[in-house]
């Protein structure tokens, strides 16, 4: 009773330290084991052969991210009182997470199709062969997506793979706990050795043996060390306890491309993108993509991104002057192959559709409010760039005597994200050469004036451009037919945007002339702010602001007699 009250306290003070198969296979299965025979136990600590279980985590290729939380299979029926660390993979651990014991609250799920022997015992021995095809039968795949909640044809369709961890339900100085050998690592680690010192055939040997990697995976090396001895804490933490199952690790196809058709406006400064995957885009096999843009060429070499993976590509370039339909063609190269792709530009011109001279006797008794449009908009994007790492593990050939060192390493990828934000607000007052106005009140028939500023917001200043396009729409015209595009006063990621020099305007003023038939209320301009344009496509935003019209400029006028 001594011994069973000592692991419960060690486990509550860890606690507060830490706070603040028939189917057909459809997997491959990198997966290769050992262990042997077990010492023997005492009634404080001890493991019965056949008390053990999998965890089980879908991860994302390509980045390596954990996208469900892990789950527990077991035939057999762990009691909810089981002392456990929760549901932790060894990515997580390796990426920081922290050893958190929990009393209870233990759970987890029964496969149906009972799992092959998974961890080798003086008893038995596991057949690797039998744990590789149970796991990557089309079953136990569907089971998992079942359980996990992650649709079937997604988990299979090789951009992810599922990491299995064996797990011991053992009982250890009278507590009856599960763990996986790399939480089994972490906890002698707190313990001091005091795991170790009474189930190192067990925690040290036979469950961190159980699965290991035939070849490098998801940035643990393939194990070459003893497979028949105890393993030290930092070697089960770093190489042992875990198999993968892959999906469609056949030969990588070519490069390719997906292209998008855009609409540009003249004289713009735009990006034009393109997605290519394939083609083994690592330092050995790079890709170059090349546009064609109205007889000149651009090329974007050094193209890297990890197996199953893509990269977006694209190059910056300023419109023609005038309005014109291009092809832009796009080849792209790598790994032995080429894709070829064309892209369909529109470029139109926005201005020549200022409203017509305003008149004193202008009337339109048909005239109906129609609602602001609200355009598609995008204020904010995020795209991001693969760079290639060479990971050395070097790897010690021959006798302790005369041999030599080897790098059997591996490139792995860091993913630099990057973002643009756009933000902006419409001013609309009434012109100063309106007598009667107070602040946002006026009488129709006079101008108004406009303001937009502008602020865009990016970590890749390379890749993102300034918002350069401006056009005002009006309730007059049911915000259609005639508009303004407005002029760009001051340039940069803060700008600003005001009406043109207005040819009717007696002072040239920069100044819209409402209808003297405009019925009284708010009178308000539409303005969609655009060509901000980023890797992931073009920011855009509706803008609006309003004045209220009470009477008209007739109302500032009198008849009087002439004086004699």
């Amino acid at each position: 009773m001594k011994q069973r009250l000592s692991v419960f306290l060690i486990l509550v003070l860890l606690f507060s330290f830490f706070l603040p198969v028939t189917a057909d296979a459809e997997g491959d299965g990198n997966i290769d084991h050992g262990g042997g025979g077990m010492g023997s136990g005492n009634g404080e600590n001890y493991w019965n052969p056949g008390d053990e279980g999998v965890r089980i985590t879908v991860v994302r290729a390509s980045d390596r991210a954990v996208v469900t939380t892990p789950i527990d299979f077991t035939d057999k029926a762990p009691s909810s009182t089981t002392a456990h660390f929760g549901k932790i993979s060894k990515l997580q651990y390796n990426s920081g997470t922290s050893l958190t014991p929990h009393m209870n609250g233990y759970t987890y799920n029964t496969p149906g199709i009972a799992m092959p022997h998974i961890i080798s015992s003086g008893s038995g021995q596991a057949d690797i062969d039998e744990i590789k095809r149970y796991f990557c039968s089309e079953y136990t795949l569907m089971r998992i997506s079942d359980v996990t909640g992650m649709d079937y044809g997604v988990l299979i369709n090789g951009q992810y793979k599922i990491l299995l961890e064996p797990i011991a339900y053992m009982t250890f100085q009278g507590v009856k706990m599960a763990m996986t050998a790399t939480e089994a690592a972490l906890f002698d680690q707190q313990l001091n050795g005091g795991l170790r010192s009474k189930m190192v055939s067990l925690s040290h040997k036979n469950l961190p043996l159980a699965m290991f990697l035939e070849t490098p995976d998801l940035g643990y090396p393939a194990w070459d060390g003893s497979t028949t001895t105890a393993a030290s804490n930092t070697d089960i933490i770093s190489s042992l306890g875990l198999g993968i199952v892959r999906f469609n690790e056949a030969e990588p196809e070519p490069p390719e491309v997906t292209t998008y058709d855009y609409e540009y406006r003249i004289n713009t400064e735009v990006i034009t993108s393109v997605t290519v995957r394939g083609g083994q885009a690592d330092p050995y096999h790079p890709v170059t993509v090349r546009f064609t843009i109205g007889g000149q060429t651009y090329t974007v070499s050094g193209v890297y991104y990890p197996e199953d993976d893509s990269q977006l590509v694209w190059v910056r370039w300023t419109t023609p002057p005038t309005p014109q339909t291009m092809n832009i063609h796009v080849s792209v190269s790598g790994g032995g192959s080429a894709s070829q792709g064309t892209i369909t530009a529109k470029i139109v011109d926005l201005s020549g559709n200022d409203p017509p001279n305003p008149v004193a006797d202008d009337r339109n008794n048909s005239y109906s409010s129609t609602s602001v449009p609200n355009k598609p908009q995008k204020t904010s994007s995020s795209w991001g760039v693969w760079h290639p790492r060479w990971h050395a593990y070097w790897v010690w050939h021959g006798t302790e005597e005369d041999g030599y060192w080897c790098d059997h390493g591996w490139w792995e990828f860091d993913w630099y994200a990057y973002n643009a934000s756009l933000s902006s607000s419409m001013s609309v007052v009434p012109d100063a050469k309106a007598p009667t106005a107070s602040e946002k009140l006026m009488k129709s028939g006079y101008g108004i004036n406009q303001t937009v500023t502008v602020n865009v917001s990016t970590n890749q200043s390379s890749a993102v451009t300034e918002a350069q396009n401006a056009v005002t729409y009006f309730p007059e015209y049911q915000y259609k037919t005639y508009w303004r595009l407005l002029e760009r006063t001051s340039r940069g990621y803060s700008s600003k945007f005001e009406f043109a020099s207005n040819k009717y305007s007696t002072y040239k003023r920069r100044t819209h002339f409402t209808p003297i038939w405009m019925p009284d209320g708010n009178y308000t301009p539409y303005t969609w702010l655009a060509d901000c344009w980023t890797p992931a496509g073009m920011l855009s935003i509706n803008l609006t602001d309003s004045v209220t019209i009470r009477g008209s400029l007739w109302d500032d006028w009198y008849i009087a007699p002439v004086k004699p």
